[in-house]
């Protein structure tokens, strides 16, 4: 075959927020930057391969349940890390300290974590397809012109 396939693996293109499909078109529609007004609006579908991101009204309300364990996750890492480096003890501040620093690190990576668990979110559902350019789009039965985006 003559095409050109990306060499994106799985975890790149999630991290990247690219299409699950295709791996190739940017399921948001800007890039993540300081700014933050209208870095959560998604393309309607893969400017790729034609995708839908919103399959059905509400699919995106599970991705609360992965940020929420990512983050977890993350304050795991950071209390063995703070432990092992600076140590916890009961006669000082120091789990406070750790405390206030882990809320302001999760604070700063929450708009990466939503998206990250958007993309994350999308991959289960929709499989990597090498040969997307032959074949069709599945019909999505579920959805609900009306109340797209509607979450």
């Amino acid at each position: 075959m003559s095409d050109v396939r990306p060499h994106r693996s799985y975890l790149a293109t999630i991290y990247g927020c690219y299409c699950p499909r295709c791996r190739e078109g940017k399921l948001f529609e800007r890039p993540l930057s300081f700014r933050l007004r209208g870095i959560m609006k998604m393309n309607e579908r893969c400017p790729v391969c034609g995708q839908i991101t919103d399959i059905e009204v509400g699919f995106y309300y599970g991705t609360g349940y992965v940020s929420y364990f990512i983050g977890i996750f993350i304050s795991l890492a950071t209390l063995i890390t703070w432990w092992l480096i600076i140590g916890f003890s009961f006669h000082d501040n120091r789990f406070v300290y750790w405390v206030v620093c882990n809320s302001l690190f999760l604070a700063s990576l929450q708009p990466f974590l939503m998206r990250f668990s958007r993309s994350l979110w999308l991959s289960w559902f929709v499989p990597f397809d090498p040969d997307w350019k032959e074949h069709a789009l599945p019909g999505h039965e579920r959805i609900n012109r009306e109340q797209m985006g509607n979450w």
